[in-house]
């Protein structure tokens, strides 16, 4: 069975914990990881190798993985360069995510010769998109990405104020409607019944990350409900 055939019509939970959250250690995120796949999670999204070489230490579910670092010439920090690539590769994550917004990359690359680059070293690479408008996400195809997502509308100067939810999914349903390859829906889903609407427009998969390992952002959710 392939990667994508594992993870179809199931939910990956997003596994992450930066520098500055409280809950930042491989070992707590590997021990997330678990409580993901014991919940009936599909597969994880994860950053960083180290990360991911815990997670698979302690699940057998496949990894999306991801390297999160700043640049100072670019916007662009979701696995930006053949760096994080290579990196990604040393744990072998089933499936590669990097940012395929329409922002200026690091050294002025561009996505399509960011792509070419990784599918020249990694013919067998499998590469997830992640975007920010629908426009990106019928360039991301075109471009041969294996994986569609939505990862990234609302957090960019062109999605900003955006939520995937917006009108019962407006935007999603527009991209099942044009494309072909397999999309995933990422980014503010927030509750198992925004998920579920998802996987009735006929997403292929679901991630969701905040909602379920982000104890600090759940907790503030009902403070702010509560005042």
């Amino acid at each position: 069975m392939s990667v994508l055939e594992k993870i179809k019509g199931g939910l990956v939970v997003s596994c992450q914990a930066l520098p500055d959250e409280p809950l930042h250690s491989s070992f707590i995120m590997g021990r997330m990881a678990i409580a993901a796949e014991q919940g009936g999670a599909v597969g994880i999204r994860a950053n960083t190798k180290e990360d991911i070489a815990e997670i698979k230490k302690q699940t057998n579910l496949p990894v999306i993985g991801i390297v999160k670092r700043d640049y100072q010439d670019s916007k662009v920090y979701i696995t930006a360069t053949m760096t994080e690539i290579d990196e990604l590769m040393t744990v072998g994550c089933e499936i590669i995510a990097l940012d395929a917004t329409d922002q200026k990359r690091p050294g002025g690359q561009s996505l399509k010769e960011f792509v070419q680059q990784i599918k020249r070293k990694y013919p067998d690479s499998i590469l997830m998109a992640d975007a920010s408008t629908y426009e990106e996400v019928l360039s991301a195809e075109k471009l041969g990405f294996d994986v569609l997502s939505t990862t990234l509308m609302g957090y960019t100067d062109k999605s900003k104020n955006q939520n995937i939810s917006d009108n019962d999914f407006e935007v999603l349903k527009k991209i099942l409607q044009s494309v072909s390859t397999p999309v995933i829906a990422e980014g503010h889903i927030d509750t198992p019944e925004k998920a579920k609407r998802c996987f009735e427009l006929g997403v292929h998969s679901v991630v969701v990350g905040s909602a379920i390992t982000r104890p600090q952002l759940i907790t503030e959710r009902f403070v702010r409900e509560i005042k």
